[in-house]
């Protein structure tokens, strides 16, 4: 038949049951085909037409959706290529491109569907806003093949500048655009139905059968083909309430179905509709598999049970089934219960089908969490070569590689056996199969965790965060490399023995990589540690990871924490054996300056190791006292500075905070941070791992070089005074000294050992030899200290009634006085004591200092008494400390 084609635009959209092919038309041509700019471009291709949108009912009286509309002015409209079919057959619409065109008049707004016949018209293009999706308005435009979108749409176009969108169906919002799903599992028409048309009207685009183009799997079990490739693929299986939920939240904007922390409410869980019962396995083991059952969505029951569809089963421990199982039942191993938990999906149980113990040729399954990726990078190969090399030293190793036979070489070099084994080559060849065991370990480490954690694409998504590998693993292929060539070396040595071979070159010859990759490793190692413990209390993926793995022959049934503490052993148990290798080596040998040399080197290492240790917990340490000191100054953070010591006090005047407040003392190398307790702890500290701290319980006041301290003074012992302290400081802003007087309160420390431990420091600071002469023992009478009734009930109450007071001054005090307002007003009453009257400002001034005094309810003193007092004060401290300067 003749092509008898036309060019046309379309108004309306296709029926349901034709919407995914129409969807797949849209999106193959629109893509390819888009026209952008005015309808001069498609003249030839589509005749003149206008497009034009109308407000339906409700929609026309939303101010906010009217203002968006007035700022769109393009509107996607498609282009359509008529094809004649066969007679008797409706003839076929095609799109043949989707062009942008302006929208001439802003909008119309019809109130009753009668208006609509009147609008209709082939000379526009038009799109109907309807507020409601379910009202009779929207059921009579949307039997009439009209083009409607919901105000979402409009107010998100609106946001972003963007024309509004063709869709062959009613758009009500674009929270599931560019989804492609597919449903499986449902035998009700009528809620499948329901289900397809909600993803309609938010975006979502139908298939029928399962393909790598689906993003989502909507089951509604956990059976069936689609499950098992979607399983196989990654794909995300979903409940069908992710739509539901999904279409609740449709008027919220900039709302994405797909985001993770709404989609991970609404996964189907590994162990949906099934029951497990657990054999063989020690009473802890099956309590934790249990409560891990119940977390992923199943139940669990006891073996025998006919309810059951899993039997999971410890294939190292049972020989025998005591009972025959029914068809129904699965009987799997346990990698499969843990499999299907780090995949975050049911596995197939056909992979993992237990078999007995004495079958003739047992199945080999392959796990699904050990095949690697097509897209593996060059490192990884290399790797594997390794692990291919070292498989020829199965015999020598505890954790022997598991490669194919094809991959494996033979040794480059056989080893010879002289003739008589002396004492020095029994010890070279202890250190070489030492050597080679760990090399095997550490190859261990990367292939079976390091590697699959860091592989992309993992299913389920990364089962770790990328700062979380690091910190588990840090140095750990770099600690590899370079064992890699020592045992290389050694290797070589050993095949072409001689006595005069040296083996302390080897060691000295990779001295300086062994100083650069074993500090960050050994000193961040409990971290590391701790890292692997928090993951695997909060994430059940990495806990059934390291079940799995831990399974595994290559790890030798022992747990990642405890393969990761070999590199701590290594250098140690290296330098016994080259001790030992040094005492077998005669004096002529040259080897055996070699040796000592190379047993210097590592003594080395080891020391640098403890020594960057140090450093890493003491400026750790500062961390922690930042994170605790609410408003501690950045400043405190440096590279050369330590904390020292911490001492719990009470202030015991007026500085450097309030009487009888308790306050902390962080002594530095060279700086003392002053802190008191905090009164209210508000809120908490988030990290942004998504760590939470414990809120600050301390208060920055001071942070106070060493080299303000002048004079350290201890109080002696009285009946009103006891384990009192005091510092006498020259603050820079000051003319004069200033005292600050504590009470000791840690029991830990002795007074004695605290202040000479403080003075050390301060000497330090000021480059002075004579640490003693710092200390200056005092009379508490001299300088006005003592602690009586520090801990008393009248005067805890005291110190209540002054914090009170203080804020209730604070609180009436509608705005601060300034220090230079102050200032003014003692000048004033100075100058009323020498006779002189005070100006109108000075009056002022005062006038404003007495109303406040007397508005918090304390009896306000005479201003001309306040120099008097400070000049007081000041003569008393400076009778006290003239001798001490």
């Amino acid at each position: 038949m003749a092509d008898n084609s036309a060019l046309t635009s379309i108004t309306g959209s296709t029926s349901l049951a034709d919407s995914s092919i129409f969807d797949s038309k849209v999106a193959e041509t629109s893509k390819d085909n888009l026209f952008i700019g005015s309808t001069s471009c498609v003249e030839e291709e589509m005749p003149q037409i206008e497009t034009r949108v109308i407000l339906v009912q409700e929609a026309g009286k939303q101010e906010e959706l009217i203002k968006a509309l007035k700022t769109i002015k393009i509107m996607e409209v498609p282009v359509i290529k008529i094809k004649e079919s066969c007679p008797g057959k409706s003839d076929e619409k095609l799109i043949k491109s989707i062009v942008n065109m302006e929208i001439k008049v802003p909008f119309v707004k019809m109130e009753s569907v009668e208006e609509f016949k009147s609008l209709e018209s082939p000379e526009f293009e038009n799109v109907f806003i309807v507020m409601d999706f379910q009202d009779s308005v929207f059921n009579e435009l949307y039997k009439a093949d009209c083009r409607v979108i919901g105000p979402p749409v409009v107010l998100n176009c609106a946001e972003n500048g963007e024309p509004l969108p063709f869709s062959c169906r009613p758009l009500y919002c674009t929270s599931m655009m560019n989804l492609v799903l597919c449903f499986t599992g449902f035998r009700k028409k009528e809620e499948l139905v329901r289900l397809v048309t909600l993803a309609h009207h938010m975006g979502g685009v139908i298939r029928k059968d399962f393909n790598s183009k689906v993003t989502h799997l909507v089951a509604n079990c956990t059976q069936g083909e689609k499950f098992r490739v979607a399983v196989s693929l990654g794909t995300p299986i979903m409940k069908p309430e992710w739509i539901y939920k999904a279409w609740e939240r449709r008027n919220e904007q900039d709302f994405c179905a797909s985001v993770d922390d709404f989609r991970n409410e609404f996964k189907v869980p590994p162990f949906q509709d099934c029951i497990l019962s657990f054999l063989g396995f020690s009473d802890e083991e099956k309590t934790n598999m249990e409560e891990m059952t119940k977390m992923q969505g199943g139940n669990y029951l006891p073996v025998g049970d006919e309810r059951c569809t899993h039997l999971i089963v410890e294939e190292n421990i049972v020989k025998e089934l005591p009972f025959e199982p029914s068809k129904k039942l699965y009987v799997v191993k346990q990698e499969w219960f843990w499999g299907s938990i780090q995949m975050d999906a049911r596995a197939g149980e056909t992979m993992y089908l237990y078999e007995k113990a004495n079958t003739p040729e047992l199945k080999k399954s392959v796990s699904l969490l050990s095949l690697n990726t097509p897209n593996s990078n060059r490192k990884r190969r290399r790797l594997k070569e390794t692990l291919a090399q070292l498989s020829r030293e199965a015999d020598l190793s505890p954790f022997p590689p598991q490669t194919p036979k094809s991959c494996t070489k033979s040794s480059k070099n056989s080893t010879p056996i002289p003739s008589k084994q002396s004492a020095r080559w029994q010890v070279a060849k202890e250190l070489y199969q030492t050597e080679s065991n760990y090399v095997n370990i550490l190859a261990t480490i990367i292939q079976l965790f390091q590697v699959p954690l860091e592989e992309e694409g993992q299913r389920g998504g990364p089962i770790l965060a990328p700062e979380e590998i690091k910190t588990i693993f840090g140095s750990i292929p770099d600690i590899f490399d370079v064992h890699t060539k020592i045992k290389d070396d050694l290797e070589d040595l050993i095949a072409n023995w001689d006595e005069s071979k040296s083996i302390g070159d080897i060691f000295l010859k990779y001295s300086k990589d062994l100083v650069k990759i074993y500090p960050p490793f050994v000193n961040f190692f409990e971290m590391s540690k701790e890292t692997i413990v928090k993951c695997e209390k909060q994430k059940p993926r990495f806990h059934a990871f390291l079940k799995i793995n831990q399974a595994k022959p290559e790890c030798g049934r022992q747990s990642l924490v405890e393969l990761l503490i070999r590199p701590v052993q290594r250098l140690p148990s290296v330098a016994l054996l080259l001790n030992d290798l040094k005492k077998h080596t005669s004096e002529e040998n040259p080897d055996k300056s070699t040796l000592e040399k190379a047993i210097g080197s590592l003594k080395e290492v080891m020391t640098h190791i403890n020594e960057d240790k140090r450093k890493t917990e003491a400026q750790k340490q500062i961390f922690d006292v930042v994170y605790e000191v609410d408003g501690c100054p950045a400043n405190l953070l440096s590279s050369h500075r330590s904390l020292v010591q911490r001492v719990e006090t009470i202030s015991l005047g007026e500085h450097p905070c309030d009487r009888g407040e308790q306050v902390t003392l962080f002594l530095f190398n060279d700086c003392l941070e002053i802190a008191r307790k905090r009164h209210k702890v508000i809120g908490t500290f988030r990290s942004p791992h998504g760590q939470t701290r414990p809120p600050a319980s301390l208060k920055h006041i001071h942070l106070m070089p060493l080299s303000q301290i002048k004079k350290v003074l201890d109080i002696r012992e009285t009946e009103d005074c006891h384990n009192a302290f005091a510092l006498l400081v020259r603050p820079p802003t000051e003319q004069a000294n200033v005292l600050l007087s504590f009470q000791m309160t840690s029991e830990e420390l002795p007074k004695e050992n605290w202040l000479k431990m403080l003075c050390r420091h301060v000497a330090n600071t000021i480059c002075k030899a004579d640490a003693e002469n710092l200390i200056y023992t005092a009379d508490p009478e001299s300088f006005e200290v003592n602690t009586k009734d520090m801990d008393s009930t009248l005067s805890r109450a005291s110190r209540a009634i002054k914090k009170t007071s203080k804020k209730v001054t604070r609180a009436f005090s509608f705005s601060k006085t300034p220090k230079r307002a102050l200032r003014r007003a003692l000048m004033a009453s100075q100058s009323s004591a020498e006779g002189r009257s005070p100006s109108s400002n000075e009056k002022h001034v005062m006038s404003r200092l007495a109303s406040t005094s007397s508005l918090a309810g304390i009896p306000s003193p005479s201003l001309v008494s306040l120099p008097a007092f400070f000049e007081r004060r000041s003569h008393t401290l400076s009778r006290s400390t003239t001798h001490l300067i």
